[in-house]
């Protein structure tokens, strides 16, 4: 267990970091708990579970959180940040099902790491025996992995965050045939799944996000892809009432895009009443 709080300036939040050894993914997890300050043992708080939390003392996040806090912005909620592995691209993705080049083998073994491991951990560090209500976000492939933690879950959790997700994750590569309709997993799995009221999505994406753009119709594949999410999860029956778009004309796929959308995010899924 490590303090790394060396902002002299966080008044509302305590950072602490922790090794956590997973048996199914077979490493160390490194694994960085924001709990507030004012938070009393055995209190109901909400849960936040966010992947690439290697990425967070980037923006920075803890100052972030700190503001909104402090000036009570957001519910007071426990934030739980978990480090990749050198092994991300096997453990992020959709445990239904790996994609066309075999990557994402292992999330499904990384859907049982948060479950079996990591939620017992972070309730019996904090002891807290159940939250408020648990929700997941994350970036890129981390945000493919968020999404597919939660849609396969439903009953535990209520809110996902997407940040320039990888959402063309597919079964097929292009030259073998791919299509749109067929072949992207993550909008596959909403397809055949059901509908949740409680469950809320927010989607964020830059026009900068990447250059590609594989049916030429002059948008970039990562929005036609969020927004092909979007169509998806509104056929099932959600409305603008569980969705939350967000499109930044100078959104990049990097760390200061989803720091300058992440205080959204949190205001969005937490912001007092």
């Amino acid at each position: 267990m490590t303090d790394v709080r060396t902002e002299s300036n966080l008044t509302a939040i305590r950072l602490t970091q922790y090794p956590l050894h997973s048996e199914y993914l077979e490493r160390e997890v490194t694994i960085d708990i924001y709990v507030p300050v004012e938070f009393q043992p055995h209190e109901q708080l909400s849960l936040l579970l966010i992947n690439d939390g290697q990425d967070l003392p980037k923006m920075p996040f803890d100052e972030i959180l700190d503001g909104l806090l402090s000036e009570k912005q957001i519910e007071p909620l426990i934030c739980v940040a978990i480090h990749c592995g050198p092994d991300r691209k096997m453990e992020y993705g959709t445990a239904y099902a790996a994609d066309y080049k075999g990557r994402g083998a292992k999330a499904g073994l990384y859907t049982k790491f948060i479950f079996d491991e990591l939620l017992p951990f972070v309730r019996k560090t904090c002891q807290i025996p159940s939250f408020k209500d648990k929700s997941f976000a994350g970036f890129s492939l981390g945000a493919l992995s968020a999404m597919d933690i939660v849609w396969n879950h439903p009953s535990e959790f209520n809110k996902v965050g997407i940040f320039s997700g990888s959402l063309w994750w597919r079964r097929k590569g292009y030259e073998d045939g791919y299509e749109d309709e067929k072949d992207r997993l993550m909008h596959l799995q909403i397809r055949k799944g059901g509908f949740y009221p409680w469950l809320r999505t927010f989607i964020q994406c830059g026009l900068l996000d990447e250059a590609e753009d594989r049916n030429n119709n002059g948008i970039i594949d990562s929005i036609d892809d969020a927004l092909d999410l979007i169509v998806e999860l509104k056929a099932k029956g959600y409305t603008d009432e569980h969705i939350h778009y967000l499109e930044l004309a100078d959104g990049k796929h990097d760390v200061p895009t989803w720091a300058k959308a992440f205080p959204d995010f949190l205001k969005w899924g937490w912001g007092k009443k």
